[in-house]
């Protein structure tokens, strides 16, 4: 079998051959081998240090176990080892001469869903792992579903332990054809599906012997070769620039006496020298004076660059402002209706006082509406989710929309646009806590949202808006 080749910059700006950065996640079913999997991934590919091959040894054979279990490589956390679960992310770091990754292996229980989110809310490529004896069950449309939220380019279903059901095509195919079915209906433009054994190392790294009626790449072929030039369109390297303020820097020294920078992350796009830009939510506008980057003046800057901008006017900006181009920049409003996954194990009901952070700007927020949560679970729901009153508000690891009111006008990009200024969190005023993870606009496909009507009201310790 031949490898894949591709040509063209990836995200990192870097060619596909020349050692270009992947970030992927994986996710699956409890028992479904998928800490296996990322093992025997990072095993044959030659990513594993001597001393933890050694001490993976050591710990199988106190276990009585012949040959290294190499889901230790991966399952990191004490209480992991002793149950043989998956519970926190675990990210690897490892590299082939074609690509550098960046792999985060989320867990599979229902419980930990909202780590999934964690996992893969960065992530250019999903690896959703089934069992190819049980086909493609609740956890797996839920993992279908959490990847199309979030809009991650690129879905790999894996059908693994293909060594238990006699790597029978007849067995993986409508296993490849309903999952494709239920993605596309959640949106997800395309499928990659791969039968393997990660147990025996069967499409892994290298080709099965056991499956000759498989044509297609390995799965490390497919990691390597896949194009994430789209993963940067929709995320940082392209699109409109943006600019969130994390700090001023004002030294007002002798050497400085008149110097205001204004600093943080392009995390979209790109400002040049000389850019006409607006301030939000201000709405005031100047010219990009001078950029510098590392303490030296350069004529731009790019996504995901950190550099400080210089203003031509002495505008009001700090914290929390958004700097983007005067012609192209993002509408402000109070009104925000998102689609989110709660995390918390307090549910999120009508009428909550929250903080909602977006980019480097936290401002206070009440939930006015739940208008539905998505049953992924019901009998129903097998051929897509299916939309649910949520009365009683969205529990820990529900998916749902919700209407908010917020005390101040925020530039929001639609999540389809940019993953990072179209993401927000909510935020328990009270002790802090992460509540929620939400995404601005559609949340799949086809899936419109509202916003909220009514004019402001003003802020009176009532958080009445």
């Amino acid at each position: 079998m031949s490898t894949t080749t591709v040509t063209g910059p990836s995200a990192d700006g870097h060619p596909v051959g020349a050692a270009s950065l992947l970030r992927f996640a994986t996710a699956g079913s409890v028992d479904d081998g998928k800490s296996t999997l990322v093992g025997r991934l990072l095993h044959d590919s030659k990513s594993v240090l001597a001393d933890q091959l050694e001490a993976v040894e050591h710990a199988s054979r106190s276990r009585g176990r012949a040959a290294p279990d190499l889901a230790l490589l991966t399952d990191g956390l004490r209480a992991e080892r002793e149950q043989g679960i998956t519970i926190d992310v675990a990210y690897r770091y490892f590299a082939t001469p074609r690509r550098r990754f960046i792999l985060a292996d989320t867990p599979g229980h229902v419980q930990y869903t909202r780590n999934m989110v964690t996992g893969a809310s960065t992530a250019e490529l999903t690896v959703v792992l089934v069992d190819a004896r049980n086909g493609v069950v609740e956890q797996t449309r839920r993992h279908a579903a959490v990847a199309a939220l979030l809009r991650v380019p690129h879905v790999v279903l894996a059908v693994n332990k293909m060594d238990l059901v006699g790597y029978s095509e007849s067995v993986f195919a409508p296993i490849a054809d309903g999952f494709a079915a239920y993605a596309a209906s959640l949106g997800v433009p395309e499928v990659t599906a791969i039968p393997i054994s990660a147990l025996a190392g069967d499409n892994v790294v290298t080709p099965s012997a056991a499956m000759d009626w498989y044509t297609g790449p390995t799965l490390l072929e497919h990691l390597e070769g896949v194009e994430v030039a789209a993963a940067a369109a929709a995320g940082a390297g392209a699109g409109p620039a943006r600019f969130p303020v994390q700090y001023v820097i004002r030294p007002q020294t002798a050497e400085h006496p008149d110097y205001r920078g204004y600093a943080g992350q392009v995390v979209s796009g790109e400002l040049r020298v000389g850019q006409a830009v607006t301030v939000l939510p201000s709405g005031r506008t100047s010219t990009i004076e001078a950029i510098d980057a590392l303490g030296e003046p350069v004529d731009a800057a790019r996504a995901p660059q950190s550099v400080t901008v210089r203003l031509a006017d002495d505008l009001d900006v700090s914290r929390g402002d958004l700097i983007a181009p005067a012609d192209d920049a993002p509408a402000t409003t109070q009104d925000v209706t998102a689609t989110v996954c709660h995390l918390s194990e307090r549910p999120l009901a009508v009428g909550a006082r929250v903080l909602l952070k977006h980019t480097t700007r936290t401002v206070k927020a009440i939930v006015k509406d739940i208008p539905h949560r998505l049953d992924i679970a019901g009998a129903d729901a097998a051929d897509g989710p299916v939309r649910r009153p949520a009365p009683d508000g969205l529990a820990v690891n529900d998916i749902g929309q919700v209407v908010l009111r917020v005390s101040e006008p925020l530039p929001l990009d639609a999540y389809a646009d940019s993953r990072r200024t179209g993401s927000f969190l909510l935020i328990d005023p009270a002790d802090g806590t992460t509540l929620t993870a939400g995404m601005a606009g559609r949340a799949f496909d086809g899936a419109d949202g509202e916003g909220a009507d009514g004019a402001a009201e003003q802020d009176a310790d009532g958080w009445d808006f």
